[in-house]
């Protein structure tokens, strides 16, 4: 099959390699009709999460059933389906308790968790390829309905909507509520639509970038660029003096300010001063154990020295972790199958295989334009 291949840093190459197979009784294989490029997928791009040479990329994916194990019942040949980003087996005591983003049994490390292409999440190569092993299909699995409707909606099944909403779950977020989200990328764009369908009375959205930004307003959000705007006291004045709600981090450790320096608590900070007393923060942005390449060196060793003195003090509760995508797949599909969510108004480009090592080269440097990638093998 064609796949995108991890090379070294700033080096990807289309290439053929071997098609996947069925290993187990509980395998099945897809044949991708569609994968996204992630914003996570720049982490290894840019070196600053060590991955193999040869992996081929791709946690965010979805595509037709093509042959299933002996041991698969509920997903059969020709099914139209979705693939979490988290592999999980169903069965350990997390996969049981709804934390298929910490599944005991999936990755041979013995780390919680693993995932399709990506560092530290096994050895379970990606969907930006022509087909897909999913092992346990019967249990990972979202069966979507037939033909080719909605397909650049339920792309967003496999990772960002449920994230974004996961970010909106964390920090409480309920009818009436007040939302301050910072980041306006696939998943910031995605905490705020969800805050929304949730019945939230204000969202705020805080980025830097001009077309990410013109997304947020599109929906309704107040759009604050941090460029020539202080968030905080924009979000205080906005909100009576009172702040926000409810706070939702979706940039992660490579948080940095207009001039391009990397400042991994800044977020964190941010938050913490512009949500209530008694406020909720969900932290979706992703932040790892070690980061060599980061600009200090507590940050190296996954150390992120943000204001948590003033977070005790003020009541506010943070909560933060992978998104266990199950736990939400099914219903924001039913959203889009009855029309009450469209989740594809952040798609700005859409490539063929051949195309992608230029799309992620695009996006990594956030030309104007480039909000969402969807790859059609």
């Amino acid at each position: 099959m064609k796949a995108v291949v991890f090379k070294a840093p700033y080096e990807l190459s289309i290439e053929n390699v071997e098609d996947p197979k069925i290993e187990g009784p509980l395998d099945a294989v897809i044949r991708i009709t569609t994968a996204n490029i992630c914003g996570s997928d720049l982490h290894p791009y840019e070196g600053r999460a060590a991955l193999d040479p040869g992996m081929v990329l791709g946690h965010e994916n979805m595509g037709i059933v093509e042959e299933v194990g002996a041991g698969v019942d509920r997903i059969s040949v020709g099914d139209r389906v979705s693939v979490p980003f988290n592999l999980a087996c169903g069965t350990c005591r997390n996969c049981n308790n709804g934390y298929t983003s910490a599944c005991l049994r999936s990755n041979p490390s013995g780390q919680p968790g693993a995932g399709y292409g990506y560092p530290n999440m096994g050895p379970y190569w990606g969907g930006q390829a022509e087909l897909l092993r999913v092992p346990w299909a019967d249990f990972n699995l979202l069966k979507l309905p037939e033909g080719t409707e909605n397909e650049s909606d339920f792309t967003m099944l496999s990772d960002i909507f449920p994230t974004g909403y996961h970010g909106a779950e964390m920090a409480m977020v309920a009818p009436g509520k007040s939302v301050a989200v910072f980041g306006a990328g696939p998943v910031g764009l995605m905490a705020a639509h969800s805050a929304m369908i949730k019945g939230a009375s204000q969202v705020f959205v805080v980025d830097k970038e001009p077309d990410r930004l013109a997304l947020a307003s599109e929906i309704g959000a107040t759009a604050i660029n941090f460029a020539d705007t202080d968030p905080t006291e924009a979000i205080m004045e906005g909100t009576d003096g009172f702040g926000a709600d409810c706070g939702i981090e979706a940039v992660g450790y490579q948080a940095h300010d207009h001039t391009g320096e990397e400042h991994p608590e800044m977020v964190l900070d941010n938050l913490v001063k512009v949500v209530r007393a008694t406020g909720h923060i969900g932290v979706v942005g992703v932040y790892v154990p070690e980061d060599p390449g980061a600009s200090s060196e507590l940050a190296k060793e996954g150390r992120i020295p943000f204001n948590y003195g003033e977070a005790f003090t003020k009541g506010i509760s943070i909560a933060g972790g992978q998104c266990p995508v199950k736990k939400y797949n099914r219903e924001l599909r039913d959203l889009i199958i009855r029309g009450k969510s469209s989740p594809s108004w952040i798609v700005s480009h859409e490539v063929s295989l051949d195309e992608a090592v230029d799309a992620y080269s695009r996006f990594d440097k956030r030309e104007d334009g480039y909000t969402k990638v969807l790859i059609h093998p």
